[in-house]
């Protein structure tokens, strides 16, 4: 049920065998995506359970769920980018019913993320669940 860009992704982790490539992929999606308004960066869109700082905003355009993010990590914001492949342009009510874990265990960011890396990608997921749900 991934999106076509995170299709793309998932391609493009496959070209690449050494995992410090794939993570360098990872960092250059972050820094690809458009930076977020600091007037944004405020507690209301900040993602707890997050050891780096986070900000999440939803919109909501013709049914369907897309985001800014950012975060002061650049692997961080990486990870931003590819939920941002994952999930923008679904419809808000399907937003839930996508498998992330799932998704991102095809990356193999399952096995090569920190604990608290890792804690921090379950608690962005959440949030991204959480803001889709509050919007259906």
């Amino acid at each position: 049920m991934a999106t076509q860009a995170f299709e793309d992704i998932a391609e493009t982790f496959d070209f690449l065998d050494d995992w410090e490539d794939r993570y360098r992929h990872v960092i250059e999606l972050g820094r690809a995506m458009p930076p977020m308004d600091p007037a944004l960066q405020v507690p209301a869109t900040k993602v707890e359970g997050c050891a780096s700082q986070v900000w999440i905003m939803p919109r909501i355009e013709n049914g369907r769920f897309d985001f800014q993010g950012d975060s002061d990590a650049m692997i961080v914001r990486g990870l931003i980018a590819v939920l941002h492949a994952l999930y923008s342009g679904v419809p808000v009510g399907q937003v839930g019913q996508i498998d992330a874990q799932a998704e991102l265990a095809r990356l193999g960011l399952d096995e090569h993320l920190s604990s608290q890396r890792s804690n921090g990608l379950r608690a962005m997921i959440q949030r991204i669940r959480q803001l889709s749900a509050d919007a259906a």
